[in-house]
């Protein structure tokens, strides 16, 4: 019995190597990579497709479309304009009703979300076909990302590894949700990674051309994402660290030439940079800037709780008067500022978000009026497939095990993933430290490509990060040959990473297609997500679509009233809800059972149904635009009587169904 046992188990594990082994082959490789990205692709457009405009949706489209049309960028200024210009072009190509009556301008002045939500109204129904042809234009962003997981991964670790890396882009389902929208997250991810691979290329064989290359990478991914400047500082602390054991080695012309290098791909970053912006204002003196945050001007509190002005508040009032700038009167106002003018502006304005955000923020069940140090820490806790931390866990025990049996592993090796980890590590922190609030778990979606990368090196030809000795005679760690690894290393790497991915690619399908509510089996999956995190990590109006498709299927159901997460009318895009005949509620009724009576569900609900966003059954406020018919006629007292009965139907994982029942409980 052991011996066939054992019998079996060898047959698995040459069954895995032999996978590998195929793999290794350039030809069969690059083929695997096409069929995922063929597959994940896909999967992004059917995304694309069932998904209402999210929260923010709407305001990218529009001011992408005014970039173009105007060649002017303060609209959605505090992000950079590539990824909504590039899906603003199919809109273009097929024609759009526009509005532009909203628009003002001003210190502060944040009009993107009711421009986005005329935008809406003027294209009705035929709003969805945009906003899906729009997000299939932002599909090769996430390529580009899957790509360079698999280029990296193959230089450091070998093609299989490559493969693993790209398998972990392309079905995580946090990648997965945010590929499919045309927000910025996944552009400047995909960008952000690409370009730190350049930059370790150029680090292993510094030339003039790859300093060329990694500038214009750069700049691409400063033209995607404000929190990839982190790089200007970080790339040449890098370079002194990656350099400096062989300092003894390298002459003073060395150092000069490649410090020349490095200047010149930061120029050569900013210059694209002011390109995508048309050099728009390009070097006016940091005095003539009128900024709001408390960073930029100087005061101690700022009144911006009383602008309307952050990602998920409606902004309809006039732009902030009193600003200032805490520069006008020093010698440095007169420096001119080398970033275009909206670029910095929107620094500003996002720095005023974390200063002062006119909602609390919520984790856990509980809601203050500022976040947590530890907020990604969690939500990544729940987000990440279970999979994926098992691999992750394991590779870092790996590593730890290899260095403490043998401490002089190969300074190369150490210097490539030293490279490879401190853009995450400092984009992690820096995301943390800023608690002004807590809600959207994609701020840290760069740190990802980063960490499926470093997990690749779980693979069969890598395992040596489990042995001893494994370093040549020029301190390289050699990469494992069959022969070098024990029989026992090779399959349980093999089995156990298989295992793992299978693990990571079944959990993320079979929420999928709404990836956005993702949260792994720790918590108990979607459903229960709500308890823990909000916004848009579980509800950003995206079930809209799946909520019409429920009415269209009972036509004998009454129009339910409806509270959901948008900025947009939702009778503009075909659903019919009665929140325009009048309060549906006695609010005696509702405070008899706050007070402690329980009177039934049938005398709170009466004969209505009601679609309430699951952010709002959660103590949400009820913010949305000024004209928000979904808001206006349903008390938040109300709202919170919901809770306490079971949801009859679900929408997608976002919007929650109530109705009366038979008996009252």
């Amino acid at each position: 019995m052991q011996s066939r046992r054992i019998t079996y188990f060898n047959r698995l594990s040459k069954s895995f190597q032999a996978v590998y082994r195929c793999l290794e082959r350039p030809q069969i490789a690059r083929r695997t990579v096409f069929v995922l990205l063929v597959i994940h692709s896909g999967l992004l457009a059917y995304s694309a497709y069932v998904h209402s405009p999210t929260l923010n949706e709407p305001g990218h489209l529009v001011a992408g479309l005014s970039h173009w049309k105007f060649g002017r960028f303060e609209l959605y200024r505090v992000n950079p304009p590539l990824v909504r210009m590039v899906a603003a072009l199919p809109v273009m190509a097929v024609g759009y009703e526009e509005d532009w009556s909203g628009f003002y301008e001003g210190p502060g002045a944040r009009p993107v979300f009711p421009m986005g939500e005329d935008f809406v109204a003027a294209n009705g129904e035929r709003s969805f076909f945009l906003f899906m042809i729009a997000r299939w234009a932002c599909i090769p962003f996430s390529w580009i990302g899957a790509i360079t997981c698999y280029l990296w991964a193959r230089d450091l670790y070998g093609r299989p590894a490559g493969v693993m890396a790209c398998v972990l882009w392309c079905f995580e389902p946090n990648t997965l949700a945010h590929a499919s929208l045309i927000t910025a997250d996944v552009g400047g991810t995909a960008l952000g990674v690409a370009a730190c691979y350049t930059f370790w290329k150029w680090l292993k064989n510094p030339t003039w051309m790859q300093a060329l290359l990694t500038g214009v990478v750069l700049g691409l991914a400063e033209l995607c994402k404000t929190t990839l400047i982190l790089f200007y500082p970080l790339w040449p602390v890098l370079w002194l660290i990656y350099r400096w054991p062989d300092h003894t080695a390298m002459q003073v012309r060395d150092w000069f030439r490649e410090a020349g290098m490095l200047a010149l791909r930061m120029a050569i970053g900013l210059y694209i940079l002011n390109v995508g912006y048309g050099f728009e204002d390009t070097c006016k003196p940091l005095g003539e800037f009128h900024f709001v945050s408390d960073l930029f001007t100087g005061r101690e509190s700022s009144n911006a709780t009383q602008e309307a002005g952050n990602e998920s508040t409606s902004v309809s009032k006039p732009p902030f008067q009193n600003s200032h700038n805490r520069y006008a009167a020093m010698p440095l106002g007169n420096i001119p500022v080398p970033f275009p003018k909206n670029y910095l502006l929107g620094i500003d304005i996002q720095q005023r978000d974390f200063e002062n955000y006119v909602r609390p923020s919520y984790l856990r069940g509980k809601w203050q009026d500022y976040g947590w140090w530890y907020y990604y820490l969690y939500a990544a806790a729940i987000k990440v497939p279970l999979g994926t931390w098992l691999l992750s866990l394991i590779v870092a025990a790996a590593i730890l095990a290899s260095r403490r049996k043998n401490p002089r592993r190969g300074t190369i090796a150490f210097r490539d993933g030293f490279v490879l980890l401190m853009p995450p590590l400092v984009i992690f922190v820096v995301c943390s430290a800023k608690t002004g609030f807590s809600e959207h778990f994609r701020y840290v979606l760069p740190c990802f490509p980063f960490v499926f990368i470093g997990i690749a090196c779980f693979s069969p030809t890598y395992l040596h990060l489990f042995k001893k000795n494994t370093v040549d005679s020029s301190g390289q760690m050699a990469v494992a040959s069959n022969s070098g690894v024990c029989h026992t290393s090779r399959f349980f790497g093999s089995y156990a990473a298989s295992i793992l991915l299978l693990w990571s690619f079944a959990s993320s399908l079979w929420i999928y297609p709404h990836s956005l509510s993702y949260f792994n089996e720790v918590v108990g999956g979607p459903l229960n997500g709500a308890e823990h995190l909000l916004g848009s990590s579980v509800d950003s109006g995206q079930d809209l679509r799946y909520l019409k498709r429920w009415l269209d299927g009972h036509p004998e159901s009454k129009p339910p009233y409806l509270v959901y997460c948008g900025y947009f009318d939702p009778t503009d895009v075909g659903l019919s809800v009665a929140n325009n005949t009048g309060p549906p509620l006695c609010v005696d009724s509702a405070s008899s059972y706050v007070k402690g009576v329980n009177i039934g569900r049938r005398a709170v609900l009466g004969d209505d149904s009601y679609a309430v966003s699951v952010s709002f059954v959660k103590g949400a406020s009820l913010v949305g635009s000024g004209n928000s018919l979904w808001n206006t006629s349903i008390g938040k007292s109300f709202i919170g009587l919901l809770r306490y009965y079971p949801t009859q139907v679900r929408c997608g994982y976002s919007i929650c169904i109530y109705s009366a029942i038979e008996q009252d409980e």
